[in-house]
């Protein structure tokens, strides 16, 4: 018997930015990302609750925090969050979000310290002001904390392993649904070199399953996270630094785009690809057809934004490449074109 013991410590989730945002309502709410962007747009321009939301960042100023407790107040003014949690923020503390070098052109998505003088919020514009509110309440919680067991025994020159967990302090996990500490011993009292006895063994034998169909929230963090999905070591590196296919204002736009196209349906939750977007992938050149691409000159956009790269500089072969696409999409069948 092998006996680790292990104190562990999660910091509170940084303030979102849109993706964030989009994936979380995705999986609380059942919505889609545009429908995301839609509500907060309103919530931004009409009702004035939150700050800019096309935001890519997730960082706030240090000066903002001068402004917590007038949040905080209109938070629970506006029922952002109960009044008691609300109540149980400590102002005094700052968590690792606020940092000046981490901020760009625009900050992470907070609530203003606007009042509202009626309940006038639909409930998508509830929903996301909650999500929105409780990641800054968050900010000014203590950390989760809890104790990590794990326990390797050897039967029969065979390795088990096993963890069990035991809170210590909730924290910040109170603002996600926890209300008590959850000490319930999954293990009994061990100690190391123990050695004990083994009453039953079972083998189980199962089969790999295919990988789950996207859904709204997993979309999203595909297109965030496209490094994944890229074999070249070269771009995959790239990929890492950037923020994925799209931009935060774009990716909403991208996905309607391909639902309005019928090259992608809805089934339930589930996002699959339709009979004219699988031609569609199978006709193209493989170059196209792949993430490294778009992600490529995402990259570079991103290059001339912070004036690294010169217009001229990507220009010039983008072009050469695009001839050279053309030129292989002219030999596709033209036949599958026409169908979609």
């Amino acid at each position: 018997l092998i006996l680790k013991k292990k104190q562990k410590k999660q910091n509170a989730p940084l303030p979102y930015n849109l993706s964030s945002l989009q994936i979380d309502a995705a999986k609380a709410f059942g919505m889609a990302a545009q429908q995301v962007l839609d509500t907060c747009q309103n919530l931004y321009e009409r009702h004035k609750l939150i700050t800019y939301p096309r935001s890519d960042n997730r960082y706030l100023p240090k000066e903002h925090h001068k402004e917590a407790a007038q949040v905080l107040a209109a938070i629970k003014n506006n029922q952002g969050q109960e009044a008691k949690k609300v109540d149980g923020a400590n102002t005094s503390m700052k968590s690792k979000c606020w940092n000046d070098k981490k901020v760009e052109a625009h900050h992470a998505i907070i609530p203003t310290s606007k009042k509202l003088q009626s309940a006038s919020l639909s409930q998508y514009e509830k929903n996301i002001y909650q999500l929105v509110s409780r990641h800054y309440l968050a900010q000014f919680y203590p950390e989760y904390i809890y104790n990590e067991t794990q326990v390797e025994i050897e039967i029969a020159k065979g390795r088990f392993k096993t963890k069990a967990k035991q809170e210590v302090q909730l924290g910040f996990k109170v603002l996600m649904g926890k209300s008590e500490l959850d000490n319930e011993e999954k293990l009994p009292a061990l100690v190391k070199g123990q050695q004990l006895l083994c009453v039953q063994g079972e083998l189980i034998e199962k089969q790999t399953q295919p990988p789950a169909h996207f859904t709204d929230a997993t979309l999203l963090a595909a297109m965030t996270g496209i490094a994944r999905f890229v074999k070249d070591p070269e771009v995959k590196k790239v990929l890492k630094e950037t923020d994925g296919l799209g931009t935060e204002a774009t990716r909403a736009g991208i996905i309607e785009l391909l639902f309005r196209r019928n090259f992608l349906k809805r089934q339930g939750k589930q996002i699959l690809a339709t009979e004219s977007g699988i031609a569609l992938i199978q006709v193209l050149p493989e170059q196209v057809s792949k993430p490294d691409l778009t992600a490529v000159w995402e990259s570079s956009l991103g290059s001339i934004a912070q004036k690294e790269l010169s217009y001229q500089h990507f220009m010039q072969p983008l072009l050469q490449q695009l001839n050279e696409i053309i030129g292989l999409s002219k030999t596709c069948d033209s036949s599958v074109f026409k169908s979609l």
